[in-house]
């Protein structure tokens, strides 16, 4: 696994690949898996790019190979945030109706919490029910921060 640390307008990032496919995405200086070396290369150049053009407001929406690791229910979970626009948010009832297990929130909002590709898999258009904010990884602050950025609050997808 490479990681290509970068700063950007929302502090340090660091931006993981292997095989050829983005892993990972971390806020500032997390503790890194082994073997995990520091270095950079196209994709990760190409990704450090498309975040900085998405914070800055002029990138819509990631054209980058995602490779995230974890169980079928997971990946099936980071796939519907992945189709949430931006500009627009989902709770995670609605995303359990999509799913076709309306019980299933909460478990959606732990799949959630264990995106390892936050931003580029937009966890952050995720809320609550009730219209607030929920955890995130990266902080309540930051997340408040990317939907504002994307002029968000209001616009739901599902």
């Amino acid at each position: 696994m490479n990681v290509y640390f970068c700063n950007t307008m929302i502090g340090e990032i660091g931006i993981a690949e292997m095989d050829g496919s983005i892993t990972n995405l971390y806020f500032g200086r997390e503790a890194l898996p082994k073997p995990a070396t520091e270095g950079k290369n196209s994709l990760l150049v190409e990704a450090s790019h498309q975040l900085d053009r998405y914070l800055a407001g002029e990138l819509k929406r990631f054209t980058l190979p995602l490779n995230p690791v974890g169980t079928a229910f997971m990946q099936q979970v980071w796939s519907l945030l992945g189709e949430i626009p931006y500009g627009r948010t989902a709770t995670y009832k609605e995303i359990a109706l999509k799913m076709g297990k309306e019980k299933a929130a909460r478990a959606i909002g732990l799949a959630s919490s264990r995106n390892p590709i936050p931003i580029f898999i937009p966890c952050h258009r995720v809320i609550g029910t009730n219209g607030t904010l929920t955890g995130y990884r990266g902080g309540l602050a930051l997340k408040k921060i990317l939907l504002s950025k994307e002029g968000t609050f209001g616009n739901a997808f599902f």
